[in-house]
């Protein structure tokens, strides 16, 4: 099976951080370039990182800049997205998502990519 799996969700207070993990199943993942996203409700997927793997090239959204961070550890074909500072506005489902991108482009827009986890619930309170 070719999947991608998020964890690391939870609850935390504003201030805090949490490391979220995405692990990849049946392909080496450090061969495919990252994408992460999120999903408040009511609100459009938002692309907020990505990473491409070709020359190591990084893009976070504005509202992440700063705060957020793509890590990776080949050797357990995983991505991970540490975020610091947590706001209650960050509270949603996050998803991790994997592509080839050729041209070596770092792409934020969700449509650009072909293969999605299910996503992993940040919540954080006031």
């Amino acid at each position: 099976e070719v999947e991608l799996e998020e964890s690391g969700g939870g609850l935390v207070q504003a201030g805090g951080s949490l490391r979220l993990s995405c692990v990849a199943s049946g392909f080496d993942f450090d061969d495919y370039d990252i994408g992460w996203f999120r999903q408040a409700p009511g609100k459009e997927r938002e692309g907020i990182s990505c990473l491409v793997r070709s020359n190591g090239t990084t893009l976070h959204a504005d509202s992440v800049k700063g705060r957020f961070t793509i890590a990776t550890d080949n050797a357990k074909n995983t991505v991970y997205l540490q975020m610091t500072n947590l706001q209650p506005e960050d509270t949603g489902v996050y998803y991790c998502a994997a592509d080839f991108f050729p041209d070596g482009s770092c792409r934020l827009p969700f449509y650009d990519y072909k293969l999605w986890g299910l996503g992993t619930q940040v919540t954080v309170s006031s």
